[in-house]
């Protein structure tokens, strides 16, 4: 206990900035009608099937470092002394030039990913900036920089959000962006994208699709929490995406633990050309896998959504807290890798790319 108590001034740069109130606004949606689909709860949003999120103890224990940490899931001697990301110079003729019969993507780090199908090119939770916080001294730093500059970005057409946390929604990225894309979000984030100045907004619930181009976006489900203050917590819907196209449909989990939706959603766009999985921030275990997947549940999402192609993310970008007992940053590619052999999958089968790879489908 006494050695928990020393590491508390470490934690508190890290604590201040996860309380911090920014960004806060009084939301648009309330779930109130009682013929409301189940995950609208009475003031709140809620998984389904019905079970709790991250709490504020959780938090405070993996902050802390009073959470009992996990067996190792890689044994530490084959784990680098120091990590550092890989990365590789993105291939910009490709990126502004992209193959109109392949769905092409560029991993630009976390869950951040440009995506170029049937002449639409769309972003995924994209953050440009250097920290994932509220404040730009103190939170989760950037190990390596974006995998593309933003002033090489091709033309934007979309943006797609999956909730509201600040290593997945970046008020100073959107902001660049501005106007010109249209940014998809889940239920309860309008209000707060007009705050910012951003009013090409399309909300929407889950299983509710809108047109893009040749494309049609899908809101999905996905097992999550949201919030960006003390006081918003569930306030605003989290999801995940399916972007239906001619070249077969896409789909970016965004933040999620494992339930019966890779299932559904695999039964009604099957086959799932390619998906886009989390696989890192899962430990503690017994705390986090209500919100997040580890490699194992991401291999039986790839199997349950019987996806002709998974890649992995959600990990080796962001150290989302530098305090134990969370897996070690070079892990998690390692972990999905023992996984796979184990299910008989090749490494092809779900990828592991580099920070500034383009990868064809």
């Amino acid at each position: 206990m006494l050695r928990a108590f020393r590491r508390l001034p470490k934690s508190l740069p890290v604590l201040a900035a996860a309380l911090v109130l920014a960004g806060c606004a009084t939301f648009e949606y309330a779930p109130k009608d009682k013929d409301a689909p189940p995950h609208h709860g009475p003031k709140t949003f809620r998984n389904i099937p019905l079970g709790p999120t991250h709490s504020l103890g959780a938090f405070l224990l993996c902050t802390l470092g009073w959470a009992r940490p996990d067996p190792a899931s890689v044994p530490p001697e084959l784990l680098p002394r120091e990590y550092r990301p890989e990365t590789v110079a993105p291939d910009l003729e490709r990126i502004h030039a992209p193959d109109p019969e392949r769905i092409q993507l560029t991993w630009i780090g976390h869950s951040s990913f440009l995506i170029q199908v049937e002449g639409l090119n769309i972003l995924t939770d994209p953050v440009f900036s250097r920290r994932a916080s509220p404040l730009p001294f103190t939170g989760p730093l950037r190990l390596a920089p974006p995998g593309l500059d933003f002033e090489d970005l091709p033309r934007i057409d979309a943006v797609l959000i999956s909730h509201d946390h600040y290593d997945h929604m970046d008020k100073r990225t959107l902001q660049r962006l501005g106007n010109a894309p249209r940014i998809f979000v889940p239920l309860g984030h309008r209000r707060l994208l007009a705050a910012w100045g951003l009013y090409r907004v399309s909300e929407l619930d889950w299983w509710q699709c809108s047109p893009l181009g040749p494309a049609l976006i899908h809101a999905v489900p996905a097992r999550h929490n949201s919030n960006r203050g003390l006081f918003d917590a569930d306030t605003s819907l989290w999801s995940g995406w399916v972007i239906e196209t001619g070249r077969g449909a896409v789909y970016f989990a965004g933040d999620t633990g494992y339930g019966p939706h890779f299932e559904d959603i695999g039964r009604r766009w099957r086959p799932i050309r390619l998906a886009l999985l989390p696989i890192g921030a899962y430990s503690p275990r017994r705390l986090i896998r209500r919100v997040h997947v580890d490699p194992e549940e991401a291999v039986r999402a790839h199997l349950d959504l019987k996806a002709e192609a998974s890649v992995a993310m959600h990990w080796g970008t962001f150290a989302l807290s530098p305090i134990p007992p969370l897996e070690p940053m070079a892990e998690p590619p390692l972990y999905l890798r023992r996984v796979l052999k184990e299910a008989g999958l090749k490494e092809k089968d779900f990828r592991v790319m580099k920070i500034g790879q383009t990868a064809f489908f």
